[in-house]
């Protein structure tokens, strides 16, 4: 069972995907164009600002889920594209892992209960093109996440300023590999940040 998420025209999985998510930010998370290979592809965001996308489907042993969020309409615009973004949920052998996509703001309780138990949050860093750190901390902290994966970030000097900032909260472990196997029973018993090295 393979899922990409943030699929797009520039960088393409090594394998064919049964499953992809993309969000509206920017043309790095979606493609107008993907494989009709295949079998299932979710945009995150809807026909209009009235009709979020609403996601729920049941794949093999896969449930992927969304909770539709804003984005702003472009970089440093104060305009706001009304359900651009989804947090896409993927529950699987009793775990549940929250891909936050380019969130754009904090969220909301009503959000936070949509979402339900994260055990896994990959989480946008760079606090510029996404969220600010203030309100990813936020977002994190609400979230209770024993494991953080951080993403979406452009250098190393900006992932250190949020593991600075994480800190302060949470252990920060660096992976020595470009991947991970989760399962409930190797859960952190406190939450911990695990970086992984990638490109």
């Amino acid at each position: 069972m393979r899922i990409a998420t943030d699929y797009n025209d520039y960088v393409k999985p090594p394998v064919l995907p049964d499953i992809v998510t993309m969000n509206h930010a920017h043309d790095t998370h979606y493609t107008d164009h993907p494989d009709p290979a295949i079998k299932y592809v979710l945009r995150g965001w809807g026909t209009s600002p009235e009709q979020p996308a609403i996601w729920d489907l049941k794949y093999r042993d896969v449930r992927v889920r969304n909770v539709p969020t804003n984005i702003r309409s472009f970089y440093g615009s104060a305009m706001t594209e009304r359900y651009g973004n989804s947090i896409f949920i993927f529950e699987i052998a009793g775990l549940c892992v929250a891909h936050l996509g380019h969130l754009h703001h904090t969220l909301t309780q009503q959000q936070l209960n949509e979402i339900g138990r994260v055990d896994v949050a990959m989480a946008p860093v760079d606090g510029s093109y996404t969220l600010d750190l203030d309100g990813m901390m936020q977002v994190l902290t609400a979230l209770k996440a024993p494991l953080i994966i951080p993403m979406h970030y452009y250098a190393q000097y900006i992932l250190d300023r949020f593991l600075d900032r994480a800190r302060k909260l949470w252990d920060v472990e660096t992976a020595e590999i470009p991947s991970v196997v989760v399962s409930k029973a190797t859960l952190p018993t406190a939450p911990k940040v695990l970086v992984l090295p990638g490109h």
